[in-house]
Protein backbone atom coordinates (compact mmCIF):
# COMPACT_ATOMS: atom_id res chain seq x y z
CA UNK A 1 0.00 0.00 0.00
CA UNK A 2 2.80 2.84 1.21
CA UNK A 3 4.82 1.58 -2.47
CA UNK A 4 1.88 2.82 -4.47
CA UNK A 5 1.02 5.68 -2.50
CA UNK A 6 4.69 6.54 -2.60
CA UNK A 7 4.72 7.09 -6.08
CA UNK A 8 1.42 8.55 -6.21
CA UNK A 9 2.16 11.62 -3.63
CA UNK A 10 5.33 12.24 -5.89
CA UNK A 11 3.48 12.32 -8.89
CA UNK A 12 1.04 14.83 -7.44
CA UNK A 13 3.74 17.44 -5.85
CA UNK A 14 5.60 17.54 -9.25
CA UNK A 15 2.44 18.19 -10.89
CA UNK A 16 1.35 20.93 -8.06
CA UNK A 17 4.89 22.41 -7.98
CA UNK A 18 5.36 22.70 -11.70
CA UNK A 19 1.89 22.78 -13.65
CA UNK A 20 0.27 24.57 -11.43
CA UNK A 21 3.10 27.08 -10.77
CA UNK A 22 2.01 30.61 -11.54
CA UNK A 23 3.46 31.83 -14.54
CA UNK A 24 3.44 35.93 -14.19
CA UNK A 25 5.70 37.69 -11.32
CA UNK A 26 3.92 38.55 -8.49
CA UNK A 27 0.59 36.49 -8.82
CA UNK A 28 -1.08 35.23 -5.81
CA UNK A 29 -3.92 33.02 -4.97
CA UNK A 30 -5.53 36.12 -3.85
CA UNK A 31 -4.69 38.09 -6.90
CA UNK A 32 -6.15 35.40 -9.32
CA UNK A 33 -9.36 34.85 -7.23
CA UNK A 34 -9.91 38.96 -7.08
CA UNK A 35 -9.20 38.60 -11.21
CA UNK A 36 -12.06 35.86 -11.25
CA UNK A 37 -14.38 37.67 -9.41
CA UNK A 38 -13.95 40.96 -11.65
CA UNK A 39 -14.40 38.97 -14.62
CA UNK A 40 -17.24 37.47 -13.39
CA UNK A 41 -18.73 40.60 -12.75
CA UNK A 42 -17.19 42.96 -15.38
CA UNK A 43 -18.17 40.26 -18.35
CA UNK A 44 -21.74 39.80 -17.18
CA UNK A 45 -22.27 43.50 -16.48
CA UNK A 46 -21.36 44.20 -20.05
CA UNK A 47 -23.60 41.78 -21.53
CA UNK A 48 -26.47 43.53 -19.53
CA UNK A 49 -25.78 46.92 -20.13
CA UNK A 50 -25.31 46.26 -23.71
CA UNK A 51 -28.34 44.63 -24.09
CA UNK A 52 -30.00 47.49 -22.40
CA UNK A 53 -28.63 50.34 -24.49
CA UNK A 54 -28.88 48.05 -27.70
CA UNK A 55 -31.50 45.93 -26.88
CA UNK A 56 -31.71 42.00 -27.51
CA UNK A 57 -32.39 39.66 -30.38
CA UNK A 58 -30.73 37.99 -33.21
CA UNK A 59 -30.20 41.19 -34.85
CA UNK A 60 -26.77 41.92 -32.68
CA UNK A 61 -24.71 40.22 -30.32
CA UNK A 62 -24.83 41.70 -26.85
CA UNK A 63 -21.17 40.90 -26.50
CA UNK A 64 -18.20 39.99 -28.65
CA UNK A 65 -16.02 37.13 -28.29
CA UNK A 66 -12.86 39.27 -27.84
CA UNK A 67 -13.85 41.00 -24.90
CA UNK A 68 -13.70 37.48 -22.57
CA UNK A 69 -9.31 37.74 -23.65
CA UNK A 70 -10.08 41.79 -22.77
CA UNK A 71 -11.26 40.32 -19.28
CA UNK A 72 -8.25 38.25 -18.87
CA UNK A 73 -5.85 41.11 -19.29
CA UNK A 74 -8.02 43.53 -17.66
CA UNK A 75 -8.48 41.59 -14.31
CA UNK A 76 -5.63 39.27 -14.41
CA UNK A 77 -2.70 41.57 -15.05
CA UNK A 78 -4.10 45.37 -15.28
CA UNK A 79 -0.52 46.49 -14.53
CA UNK A 80 0.02 45.72 -18.28
CA UNK A 81 0.63 48.01 -21.19
CA UNK A 82 -1.94 45.95 -23.22
CA UNK A 83 -4.33 46.54 -20.52
CA UNK A 84 -4.82 49.88 -20.14
CA UNK A 85 -7.91 51.74 -21.13
CA UNK A 86 -6.92 53.27 -25.08
CA UNK A 87 -5.39 49.86 -26.13
CA UNK A 88 -8.43 47.93 -24.84
CA UNK A 89 -10.98 50.35 -26.45
CA UNK A 90 -8.37 51.55 -29.22
CA UNK A 91 -7.42 48.27 -29.85
CA UNK A 92 -10.44 46.29 -30.31
CA UNK A 93 -12.08 49.09 -32.10
CA UNK A 94 -9.72 49.69 -34.59
CA UNK A 95 -8.94 45.76 -35.44
CA UNK A 96 -12.96 45.09 -35.91
CA UNK A 97 -12.96 48.09 -38.29
CA UNK A 98 -10.23 47.10 -40.47
CA UNK A 99 -11.96 43.71 -40.28
CA UNK A 100 -14.95 44.56 -41.86
CA UNK A 101 -13.12 46.87 -44.28
CA UNK A 102 -11.13 43.60 -45.43
CA UNK A 103 -14.56 41.46 -45.85
CA UNK A 104 -15.97 44.44 -47.74
CA UNK A 105 -12.97 44.83 -49.84
CA UNK A 106 -11.58 41.12 -50.37
CA UNK A 107 -13.87 38.45 -51.75
CA UNK A 108 -11.40 35.41 -51.03
CA UNK A 109 -12.15 34.77 -46.77
CA UNK A 110 -8.70 33.13 -46.74
CA UNK A 111 -6.67 35.87 -47.83
CA UNK A 112 -9.60 38.26 -46.04
CA UNK A 113 -8.81 36.98 -42.75
CA UNK A 114 -4.93 36.63 -43.19
CA UNK A 115 -5.30 40.62 -44.66
CA UNK A 116 -7.60 41.79 -41.72
CA UNK A 117 -5.58 40.27 -38.74
CA UNK A 118 -2.32 41.52 -40.03
CA UNK A 119 -3.36 44.99 -40.65
CA UNK A 120 -4.81 44.90 -37.44
CA UNK A 121 -1.43 44.40 -35.53
CA UNK A 122 -0.04 46.77 -37.66
CA UNK A 123 -2.69 49.77 -37.12
CA UNK A 124 -2.78 49.03 -33.59
CA UNK A 125 1.24 49.02 -33.20
CA UNK A 126 1.30 52.70 -35.11
CA UNK A 127 -1.55 54.08 -32.71
CA UNK A 128 -0.04 52.94 -29.38
CA UNK A 129 -3.20 50.83 -28.86
CA UNK A 130 -1.57 47.24 -29.63
CA UNK A 131 -4.16 44.77 -27.31
CA UNK A 132 -4.09 40.88 -28.25
CA UNK A 133 -7.59 40.75 -28.29
CA UNK A 134 -8.02 43.20 -31.31
CA UNK A 135 -6.68 40.19 -33.44
CA UNK A 136 -9.22 38.24 -32.50
CA UNK A 137 -12.14 41.24 -33.11
CA UNK A 138 -10.64 41.54 -36.62
CA UNK A 139 -11.12 37.90 -37.10
CA UNK A 140 -14.82 38.02 -35.83
CA UNK A 141 -15.52 40.75 -37.96
CA UNK A 142 -14.29 38.39 -40.70
CA UNK A 143 -16.25 35.06 -39.75
CA UNK A 144 -18.87 36.13 -37.45
CA UNK A 145 -21.31 35.05 -38.61
CA UNK A 146 -24.74 36.56 -40.59
CA UNK A 147 -25.72 38.59 -37.77
CA UNK A 148 -22.60 40.06 -37.91
CA UNK A 149 -21.77 40.86 -41.44
CA UNK A 150 -25.54 42.44 -41.50
CA UNK A 151 -24.00 44.80 -39.46
CA UNK A 152 -21.50 45.99 -41.54
CA UNK A 153 -19.75 49.27 -40.82
CA UNK A 154 -21.72 49.72 -37.27
CA UNK A 155 -20.04 46.17 -35.87
CA UNK A 156 -16.93 47.96 -34.98
CA UNK A 157 -18.84 50.27 -32.82
CA UNK A 158 -21.82 48.55 -32.08
CA UNK A 159 -21.11 46.53 -29.65
CA UNK A 160 -17.40 46.33 -29.87
CA UNK A 161 -16.61 50.04 -29.01
CA UNK A 162 -19.36 49.67 -26.65
CA UNK A 163 -18.16 46.43 -24.85
CA UNK A 164 -15.12 48.02 -24.35
CA UNK A 165 -15.97 51.32 -23.24
CA UNK A 166 -18.28 49.46 -20.70
CA UNK A 167 -15.71 46.50 -19.68
CA UNK A 168 -13.15 49.33 -18.86
CA UNK A 169 -15.56 51.72 -16.94
CA UNK A 170 -16.20 48.51 -14.93
CA UNK A 171 -12.69 47.51 -14.48
CA UNK A 172 -12.23 51.17 -12.86
CA UNK A 173 -14.82 51.09 -10.78
CA UNK A 174 -13.44 47.52 -9.61
CA UNK A 175 -9.82 47.79 -8.91
CA UNK A 176 -10.71 51.07 -7.19
CA UNK A 177 -13.22 49.13 -4.74
CA UNK A 178 -10.19 46.41 -4.43
CA UNK A 179 -7.91 48.56 -3.50
CA UNK A 180 -5.69 48.08 -6.98
CA UNK A 181 -3.79 50.88 -8.86
CA UNK A 182 -5.77 51.22 -12.19
CA UNK A 183 -5.52 52.63 -15.25
CA UNK A 184 -1.94 51.62 -14.29
CA UNK A 185 0.32 55.05 -14.09
CA UNK A 186 4.74 53.87 -14.17
CA UNK A 187 5.85 55.40 -11.04
CA UNK A 188 7.90 58.65 -11.79
CA UNK A 189 11.65 58.43 -12.41
CA UNK A 190 13.31 60.21 -9.57
CA UNK A 191 13.92 63.68 -10.55
CA UNK A 192 16.76 66.65 -9.29
CA UNK A 193 14.94 68.24 -6.48
CA UNK A 194 17.42 71.43 -6.14
CA UNK A 195 16.95 72.55 -9.52
CA UNK A 196 20.67 71.69 -11.00
CA UNK A 197 21.43 69.92 -13.99
CA UNK A 198 22.64 67.28 -11.96
CA UNK A 199 20.74 63.91 -12.57
CA UNK A 200 19.30 62.65 -9.11
CA UNK A 201 21.60 61.25 -6.55
CA UNK A 202 20.09 57.58 -7.33
CA UNK A 203 20.84 57.33 -11.04
CA UNK A 204 24.29 58.67 -10.47
CA UNK A 205 25.40 54.96 -9.39
CA UNK A 206 25.02 52.08 -11.09
CA UNK A 207 22.94 51.36 -14.15
CA UNK A 208 21.53 53.82 -15.90
CA UNK A 209 18.62 54.46 -18.88
CA UNK A 210 21.16 53.63 -21.40
CA UNK A 211 22.20 50.40 -19.70
CA UNK A 212 18.32 49.29 -20.01
CA UNK A 213 18.06 50.54 -23.15
CA UNK A 214 21.15 48.10 -24.54
CA UNK A 215 20.12 45.59 -22.53
CA UNK A 216 16.66 45.28 -23.73
CA UNK A 217 18.11 45.53 -27.59
CA UNK A 218 20.76 42.65 -26.91
CA UNK A 219 17.73 40.30 -25.72
CA UNK A 220 16.26 41.04 -29.27
CA UNK A 221 13.16 40.25 -27.48
CA UNK A 222 9.65 42.44 -26.60
CA UNK A 223 8.41 42.53 -23.02
CA UNK A 224 4.81 42.84 -21.76
CA UNK A 225 6.14 45.37 -18.99
CA UNK A 226 6.59 49.47 -19.03
CA UNK A 227 10.34 50.45 -19.40
CA UNK A 228 9.72 52.43 -16.47
CA UNK A 229 8.31 49.75 -14.46
CA UNK A 230 11.24 47.66 -15.62
CA UNK A 231 13.40 50.13 -14.60
CA UNK A 232 11.99 50.89 -11.09
CA UNK A 233 12.03 46.55 -10.56
CA UNK A 234 15.59 46.01 -11.61
CA UNK A 235 16.58 49.25 -8.81
CA UNK A 236 14.21 47.21 -6.07
CA UNK A 237 16.15 44.30 -6.79
CA UNK A 238 19.43 45.77 -6.39
CA UNK A 239 17.95 47.34 -2.92
CA UNK A 240 17.01 44.16 -2.06
CA UNK A 241 20.48 42.11 -3.04
CA UNK A 242 22.43 44.84 -0.68
CA UNK A 243 19.93 44.36 1.64
CA UNK A 244 20.41 40.30 1.82
CA UNK A 245 23.80 40.75 2.13
CA UNK A 246 24.00 42.89 4.91
CA UNK A 247 20.63 42.14 6.33
CA UNK A 248 22.83 42.27 10.15
CA UNK A 249 22.13 45.71 10.40
CA UNK A 250 18.69 46.82 11.04
CA UNK A 251 17.25 50.07 11.94
CA UNK A 252 16.84 49.62 16.06
CA UNK A 253 21.12 49.00 16.08
CA UNK A 254 21.72 52.38 13.92
CA UNK A 255 18.84 54.38 14.94
CA UNK A 256 18.65 57.46 17.22
CA UNK A 257 17.11 56.92 20.62
CA UNK A 258 17.19 60.35 21.64
CA UNK A 259 14.80 61.86 19.10
CA UNK A 260 13.69 65.62 19.59
CA UNK A 261 10.28 65.50 18.83
CA UNK A 262 7.60 68.44 18.92
CA UNK A 263 4.20 68.39 19.47
CA UNK A 264 1.17 69.13 17.28
CA UNK A 265 -0.25 72.23 19.51
CA UNK A 266 2.88 73.67 19.34
CA UNK A 267 3.75 76.95 17.68
CA UNK A 268 5.97 77.19 14.60
CA UNK A 269 8.56 79.30 16.34
CA UNK A 270 9.26 76.59 18.91
CA UNK A 271 9.63 74.15 16.12
CA UNK A 272 11.94 76.37 14.56
CA UNK A 273 14.10 77.12 17.31
CA UNK A 274 14.48 73.48 18.29
CA UNK A 275 15.36 72.65 14.56
CA UNK A 276 18.23 75.35 15.11
CA UNK A 277 19.34 74.40 19.12
CA UNK A 278 19.67 70.93 17.88
CA UNK A 279 20.88 71.65 14.30
CA UNK A 280 18.73 68.95 12.84
CA UNK A 281 16.68 69.00 9.60
CA UNK A 282 13.68 67.05 10.97
CA UNK A 283 11.49 67.30 13.67
CA UNK A 284 9.05 64.61 14.15
CA UNK A 285 5.89 65.92 15.32
CA UNK A 286 3.55 63.77 17.99
CA UNK A 287 -0.35 63.91 18.81
CA UNK A 288 -1.16 64.13 22.69
CA UNK A 289 -0.59 60.76 23.13
CA UNK A 290 2.90 60.60 21.85
CA UNK A 291 2.05 59.00 18.58
CA UNK A 292 4.02 60.43 15.14
CA UNK A 293 1.84 62.51 13.80
CA UNK A 294 4.07 63.98 11.01
CA UNK A 295 7.39 65.54 10.44
CA UNK A 296 7.73 69.66 10.35
CA UNK A 297 11.75 70.69 8.31
CA UNK A 298 13.21 73.96 7.64
CA UNK A 299 11.78 73.45 4.24
CA UNK A 300 8.24 73.09 5.43
CA UNK A 301 8.74 76.36 7.43
CA UNK A 302 10.20 78.59 4.76
CA UNK A 303 7.55 77.38 2.48
CA UNK A 304 4.14 77.48 4.31
CA UNK A 305 4.97 80.41 6.62
CA UNK A 306 3.46 80.30 10.00
CA UNK A 307 0.74 78.44 10.06
CA UNK A 308 -0.18 75.51 12.43
CA UNK A 309 1.81 72.73 12.99
CA UNK A 310 -0.93 70.25 11.97
CA UNK A 311 -1.25 72.68 8.61
CA UNK A 312 2.56 72.77 8.00
CA UNK A 313 4.00 69.36 8.69
CA UNK A 314 4.66 66.58 6.08
CA UNK A 315 3.95 62.65 6.04
CA UNK A 316 6.24 61.38 7.82
CA UNK A 317 8.49 58.33 5.90
CA UNK A 318 8.56 55.42 8.59
CA UNK A 319 10.45 52.03 9.20
CA UNK A 320 10.03 49.54 11.93
CA UNK A 321 12.78 48.65 14.07
CA UNK A 322 13.81 45.10 12.56
CA UNK A 323 13.90 46.19 8.73
CA UNK A 324 17.37 46.36 7.14
CA UNK A 325 19.35 49.85 7.94
CA UNK A 326 20.24 49.84 3.86
CA UNK A 327 16.48 49.36 2.43
CA UNK A 328 16.42 52.96 3.75
CA UNK A 329 18.89 54.01 1.14
CA UNK A 330 16.50 54.66 -1.61
CA UNK A 331 14.42 56.82 1.01
CA UNK A 332 17.08 58.78 2.06
CA UNK A 333 18.43 59.99 -1.36
CA UNK A 334 16.15 61.23 -3.38
CA UNK A 335 16.77 64.56 -2.08
CA UNK A 336 13.49 65.24 0.03
CA UNK A 337 13.80 63.13 2.52
CA UNK A 338 16.31 63.86 5.33
CA UNK A 339 15.10 61.35 8.12
CA UNK A 340 12.86 58.44 8.47
CA UNK A 341 11.52 57.98 12.00
CA UNK A 342 11.37 54.26 13.28
CA UNK A 343 8.29 53.72 14.73
CA UNK A 344 6.56 50.66 16.97
CA UNK A 345 2.94 49.22 15.37
CA UNK A 346 1.20 51.58 17.08
CA UNK A 347 3.11 54.37 16.18
CA UNK A 348 4.88 55.33 19.19
CA UNK A 349 8.37 56.84 18.54
CA UNK A 350 11.34 54.44 19.00
CA UNK A 351 13.74 56.24 16.98
CA UNK A 352 15.14 57.73 14.08
CA UNK A 353 17.61 57.67 11.26
CA UNK A 354 19.09 60.34 9.42
CA UNK A 355 21.30 60.97 6.34
CA UNK A 356 24.36 60.99 8.55
CA UNK A 357 23.64 57.92 9.95
CA UNK A 358 23.21 56.11 7.05
CA UNK A 359 26.33 57.28 4.91
CA UNK A 360 28.11 56.34 8.76
CA UNK A 361 26.87 52.57 8.07
CA UNK A 362 27.98 52.82 4.46
CA UNK A 363 31.22 53.59 4.92
CA UNK A 364 32.00 51.16 7.73
CA UNK A 365 30.50 48.52 5.17
CA UNK A 366 32.65 49.72 2.74
CA UNK A 367 35.82 49.82 4.70
CA UNK A 368 35.10 46.30 6.09
CA UNK A 369 35.54 45.41 2.77
CA UNK A 370 38.27 47.21 1.54
CA UNK A 371 40.27 45.82 4.63
CA UNK A 372 39.10 42.49 5.19
CA UNK A 373 41.50 39.61 4.92
CA UNK A 374 41.25 37.16 2.29
CA UNK A 375 40.05 33.49 2.93
CA UNK A 376 43.13 31.59 1.37
CA UNK A 377 41.86 28.60 -0.85
CA UNK A 378 42.22 25.06 -0.25
CA UNK A 379 44.75 23.80 -1.67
Amino acid sequence: MSNIAGPGRRLGELLGSRLFRPILAGATLRERLIACLGALLGIALTGLVSGWIVGEGPHIPLIVAPMGATAVLLFAVPASPLAQPWPIIGGNTISALIGVTAAYFIPNPVLAIGVGVSLAIAAMSFTRCLHPPGGAAALTALIGGPAIASSGFLFPFVPVCLNSLILVGLGIAFHRLSGRQYPHVPQAAPVNVHGTADLPAPLRVGFNACDVDAALESLNETLDIDRTDLDRLLREVESQAMSRAHGELDCGTVMSRDVVTIGVNDTVAKARELLLKHNIRTLPVVDGAGRLAGTLGLRELALRGDGAIAQVMSEARTAMADEPVLSLVEPLSNGRTHAVVVTAEDRSILGIVTQTDLVAVLTRLVSNKAFAVPTPHAA
